[in-house]
């Protein structure tokens, strides 16, 4: 893969809270994490981030404890508008300009979303932050993330995860997991990964667009992605470099 122009990063909202089963925001985690996409803005490339909220609220959680579906939906949405609140102060305290964009109406805070008006921030080199996942209940962020790349017209979804790349099996029950450098959709739906859900894959499949899956854990992974460096897993239609 050549250096790509316009990415989607998907971050999960754990990745904020700096550990595993973690709660709320770790300051220095997200500094880190601003930091580094900082670096990678600095080079040129134009950048839309999506980020969960699980870290705070996660829908499916509150639903299967016996809170209705919407409702625990729309609060797991307005955790993500915390996170993405949080990052964008975290990347305008280094000196980038930012908006973030939110699918449901909380316009005190960020702007609604407007596809014509992301694409014009982008242009303009300003990193946009979409948060509220698509505005919908059942839909989960890694979806919100795949329609909003391809509403952008990113060149790639990069989603960065706690582990390196996608494994054909758990890394963490089996000590002899092979990570999978390249994979096609067809066998990421089939063999049903969990790193991504099959209505995100499913949306890229049908529109081609690319998945890079990376650990984002080691620093400098962002940086190596954007450039086109063969990190982590790429998923494509056929599973192999193109």
């Amino acid at each position: 893969m050549t250096a790509l122009k316009r990415v989607m990063l998907k971050l999960s909202g754990e990745a904020l809270c700096g550990e595993v089963g973690g709660f709320g925001i770790q300051p220095e985690t997200l500094q880190a994490i601003a930091s580094e996409i900082a670096e990678v803005h600095a080079l040129g490339t134009e950048i839309g981030i999506v980020i969960g909220g699980g870290n705070i609220f996660r829908g499916l959680k509150g639903s299967a404890q016996g809170m209705e579906r919407s409702t625990a939906d729309h609060m797991g949405m307005l955790a993500t508008v915390i996170n993405g609140l949080a990052f964008q102060d975290a990347l305008e305290k280094l000196g980038v300009q930012t908006r973030c964009m939110s699918a449901l109406s909380v316009k005190e805070v960020a702007e609604p979303y407007i596809r014509r008006r992301a694409v014009r921030h982008l242009e303009k080199k300003r990193i946009v932050i979409f948060v509220a996942g698509t505005g919908n209940p059942y839909f989960s962020t890694d979806t919100a993330a795949a329609l909003r790349a391809m509403e952008i017209q990113a060149d790639c979804l990069c989603k960065a995860t706690k582990v390196d790349g996608i494994y054909d099996r758990d890394p963490f029950k089996h000590d002899d997991a092979t990570l999978q450098p390249r994979v096609s959709y067809d066998r990421f739906l089939v063999d049903r990964m969990k790193v991504m859900d099959s209505t995100a894959v499913t949306l890229c499949r049908d529109n081609a667009l690319p998945i890079r899956v990376f650990g984002l854990s080691t620093y400098g992974n962002i940086k190596r992605v954007v450039q086109g460096e063969d990190v982590g897993t790429l998923v494509t239609e056929d599973g192999a470099s193109d």
